[in-house]
């Protein structure tokens, strides 16, 4: 069997596998084929590896500290399908990204110093960059902490991360397409008006009661219909042909079965979380709910918020339409939106002039993330 060193981490609501560049480099094979053989899939309960068999445990963080004065470490994410020989790289995991910090701390990669460090990681998926504010006390790195985040057990250090200049990660624009709005014709259904934002990740966003959904359902409910997911799926190919990821809208699933992200939007509700917590209306400003993988979303992708946030100062998109106007100031907003697992809250610095062309600056959130295990995996 062939062996490599490797750490698991977890970063906010996902878990993923990190590794070595200079490691991967060293075992000299295909490294999508690694990849696939270290998760264990193809397999839908990836037994063969390390894999969760849930798109938020089937990722895998790849770092590199190659020198630049802009940044400290290169950052390379991939997605393992679980029941597909697929691994992408389209788009990042803005929840693995929380974790590249620390790891890199961890690593030797990058000095703590007191009482905070700021790792600079370069996202080599989208090329941006990432400030990673992590709370180092007498430069010492202490997971310990009273910081809480919707989707996972317990408390621990917040890191605060902040995405600069996100727009455009993977399309080169804030509206990939030039629109705020624009209508899609999907095979057996007809046409549905979609917003396509590019801020950390592309998504394209509709209104859940056009297909049939109130927006504050658990992702267990929108997984639970074959047919729903089917048409969820069609919206999201005839989006990504549109964007040109692909020929034809069929293709969705085989060939960009990661972005765009799907994500549904409805005005805020009260509701109660997959815990049992109730969320009232007034807690938050929107309510989302977002599809990874063909499936939902058990709680927000990370970079899914903050593409949110993007959308919600565009004036005339989907997302601005359904916000609580009274929320958005100019230049810094907070904006907090309703998942099924509870509330995530992000900051967005942004400009808006008198044409109503915007401009994103930044966009904020905070995330807890830890080690899990280091060790060596067999394949």
């Amino acid at each position: 069997m062939k062996k490599i060193e490797c750490s698991i981490y977890r970063g906010g609501t996902s878990k993923g596998v990190f590794l070595l560049k200079k490691d991967l480099d060293r075992l000299g094979y295909n490294q999508d084929e690694v990849l696939l053989r270290i998760m264990g899939s193809p397999d839908v309960r990836q037994i063969d590896g390390l894999g969760g068999a849930v798109s938020t445990t089937s990722k895998v963080a790849i770092i590199s500290n190659e020198e630049n004065e802009d940044w400290d470490v290169n950052y390379t994410f991939a997605q393992v399908a679980i029941d597909k020989p697929i691994v992408s790289y389209a788009g990042n995991c803005g929840n693995i990204s929380s974790a590249v910090g620390i790891f890199s701390i961890e690593s030797g990669l990058v000095d703590a110093v007191d009482p905070i460090t700021t790792v600079k990681v370069y996202n080599k998926n989208t090329n941006k960059i990432i400030y990673e504010h992590i709370p180092t006390p007498d430069g010492q790195l202490i997971y310990e902490g009273d910081f809480k985040i919707s989707g996972v057990p317990g408390s621990g250090l917040k890191i605060i991360l902040e995405f600069m200049e996100p727009a455009g990660s993977i399309t080169g624009k804030l509206l990939p397409t030039g629109n705020v709005v624009d209508t899609l014709t999907v095979e057996d259904f007809g046409e549905i008006d979609v917003s396509i934002v590019d801020a950390a990740n592309p998504l394209v966003f509709i209104e859940a009661h056009k297909v049939g959904l109130t927006g504050s359902e658990h992702a267990s409910e929108i997984d639970n219909s074959e047919e729903r997911l089917r048409l969820l799926e069609k919206i999201r190919g005839a989006a990504a042909e549109k964007l040109g990821f692909i020929k034809t809208a069929d293709q969705s699933s085989q060939r960009s079965p990661g972005v765009p992200k799907l994500t549904l939007v409805s005005r805020a509700e009260n509701y109660t979380t997959i815990g049992g917590e109730s969320i009232r209306s007034d807690s938050y400003d929107l309510a989302v709910r977002m599809m990874s993988m063909q499936k939902a979303h058990k709680t927000i992708a990370l970079t899914g918020a903050l593409c949110t946030a993007a959308a919600c100062v565009i004036p005339g998109t989907i997302p601005y339409l359904l916000l609580k106007k009274n929320n958005l100031s100019s230049n810094q907003t907070k904006l907090v939106f309703g998942h099924s697992d509870g509330l995530i809250e992000t900051t967005i610095n942004y400009e808006l002039n008198k044409e109503e062309e915007v401009t994103i600056r930044s966009i904020s959130s905070y995330r807890t993330a830890r080690k899990i295990l280091t060790g060596t995996v067999f394949f």
